[in-house]
């Protein structure tokens, strides 16, 4: 009997220890899964606000994008405006030279017709000077070929001048010259001294109508404006 009890104390022992065994250790393990759980808590937290960050930048990008290209459309239209705002100007500048507002200067040609040096006896003398049609021919010649400015003998012509013949003279604006008469044109020397010279052209029919031509090329010419009782009138 004596020895159940013995048995059955020492059951009991065992029993007490691995209970005391259990509860420390279940005590011990308590804080660290507690500090595991925030741990976690504050990870999740963390990540959570990354992707939100993620995401706003993502946002953020494509507003940056979306300004750019507005940007781009906004310069180009300004480029566009400033092409066509440089074109108008350029186009006045063009304007204003052709009814002489403006004094002008650039390469060119110049064209000078003289009576014939000989006329033979019995000959009707009108037949070997310059008249206004000749000057008209080469004239009309020039601005097809792209003259920005011509002259008589120094008198710029108009839009709306007028060039008639009396006699040996030629009256250019109410202003009488004599021959020889030189024609100064401003343009592209390359194209005006060509279309004078084309062969069956101008150069070719006055010297058909005994005129003497004398066609050159000029590195500078010079007009100056219009007076103002001389421009034309709208």
């Amino acid at each position: 009997m004596k020895g159940k009890y013995v048995i059955l104390s020492l059951v009991l022992l065992v029993l007490g220890f691995l209970i005391s065994f259990s509860y420390q250790l279940t005590k011990e393990q308590r804080p660290t899964s507690s500090i595991s759980s925030e741990q976690w808590k504050k990870e999740y937290e963390t990540r959570s606000l990354l992707i939100k960050q993620e995401e706003r930048n993502r946002e953020l990008q494509q507003e940056l994008f979306d300004t750019q290209e507005a940007v781009t459309k906004v310069e180009e239209n300004l480029k566009d405006e400033k092409q066509v705002y440089f074109n108008l100007v350029e186009d006045v500048e063009k304007f204003r030279m052709y009814v002489g507002d403006v004094g002008v200067v650039g390469k060119g040609v110049q064209i000078t017709l003289e009576d014939a040096s000989y006329i033979p006896d019995g000959e009707n003398v009108n037949n070997y000077i310059v008249h206004e049609s000749h000057l008209f021919n080469v004239i009309n010649e020039l601005y097809i070929s792209g003259a920005n400015a011509i002259s008589i003998n120094g008198q710029r012509l108009a839009r709306d001048s007028y060039i008639y013949c009396n006699g040996p003279v030629v009256t250019v604006d109410g202003n009488q010259y004599p021959a020889p008469f030189v024609i100064s044109a401003i343009g592209n020397p390359g194209v005006l001294i060509p279309a004078i010279n084309i062969a069956g052209g101008v150069t070719d029919q006055l010297v058909y109508d005994n005129i003497i031509v004398t066609v050159e090329e000029k590195d500078e010419v010079k007009m100056d404006p219009l007076l103002q009782d001389k421009k034309p009138t709208s």
